[in-house]
């Protein structure tokens, strides 16, 4: 087994080869002065199990033919298996056609990494549960919960807390979160009666005096999840926390965040954090390098990776 990366996510990288006890493989992945990507594998993969960590996060486009051309190059330096290994998938929130004429861009991306000879692929919280039949290959899609239950269980009066979906859409993961600590249930319903009001946010469940934990997989401007928190706390709540698996946090997200009434964001190093989601004062990372290394681990012995979740 061979663990290579991408520039997208190295210390997240280096931290899951620390936890499998091996050395980061040698790859050179640079630019030529057009911004072409060239890549070269500087060790031997001949018969290996190989596996690339790659998040497509921003610069999303970059990161992706990365990771393509180095599946490229360890499929012509024939490995055995190749495993695109995606903490953060982009593209996935562009699951289906929301209206004529647009473009189904996971599947695409899909296609794009099967083309370019991976074998398998291992991502985290898939934006769609649905997205893992896009791939005609093997597809594990890991779960955050269990880390963020443990973090929960750590810092919580586990009696006093709710856990909250922000949207219906979200209803699954938060019950699997609730189960988990054994917390009750409530439901954000927002709404926009017409086009150019403002979004109607209303609270479904008793939050009065309770800690509040909204869950979801991917925060990017954070503005629903801000109004989300001022609809729980106008409702009673004693307090908010989110806890997300993907910082996206683009633009000014992380300004927005650290003004809000938002008591903590807590989000996973699935991607990378930049220097303002770092220097925010209410945004705290935990990391998923133990779960990515323990599932790496797994598919390279052929063992279960499901029976993580049990």
């Amino acid at each position: 087994m061979k663990l290579f990366a991408g520039n997208s996510n190295r210390v997240l990288a280096e931290a899951v080869s620390r936890y499998l006890n091996i050395s980061l493989g040698k790859a050179t992945v640079k630019r030529f002065a057009d911004q072409e990507i060239f890549v070269e594998i500087q060790e031997n993969v001949r018969g290996e199990d190989v596996f690339v960590l790659q998040s497509t996060a921003y610069p999303a486009n970059d990161h992706l033919m990365e990771l393509l051309i180095m599946i490229d190059a360890f499929r012509r330096s024939s490995a055995r298996r190749i495993t695109a290994v995606l903490p953060y998938f982009g593209y996935a929130r562009q699951d289906r056609r929301t209206s004529g004429r647009t473009p189904i861009s996971a599947k695409l991306v899909s296609n794009l990494i099967t083309q370019a000879g991976a074998d398998r692929v291992l991502t985290l919280d898939l934006h769609a549960g649905q997205i893992q039949g896009f791939f005609d290959i093997p597809t594990d899609n890991l779960f955050a919960v269990p880390v963020m239950a443990r973090d929960v269980k750590a810092n919580y009066t586990l009696s006093n807390v709710m856990v909250v979906s922000p949207d219906v859409g979200g209803v699954v993961r938060a019950r699997s979160l609730a189960k988990r600590i054994d917390a009750p249930l409530a439901i954000v319903d927002k709404r926009r009666d017409r086009p150019g009001e403002s979004e109607v946010m209303n609270v479904i469940g008793d939050v009065s005096g309770k800690d509040c934990l909204l869950i979801d997989d991917i925060v990017d401007s954070g503005g629903t999840l801000c109004n989300a928190a001022d609809a729980l706390l106008n409702n009673g709540a004693t307090s908010v926390t989110a806890y997300i698996t993907h910082g996206v946090l683009s633009g000014g997200a992380a300004a927005r965040i650290s003004g809000s009434r938002l008591k903590e964001l807590v989000i996973t190093d699935s991607i990378q954090p930049s220097s303002a989601v770092e220097a925010a004062p209410n945004i705290r990372t935990i990391t998923i390098a133990d779960l990515i290394g323990e599932a790496i681990s797994r598919t390279a012995s052929e063992e279960s990776v499901s029976s993580l979740f049990d």
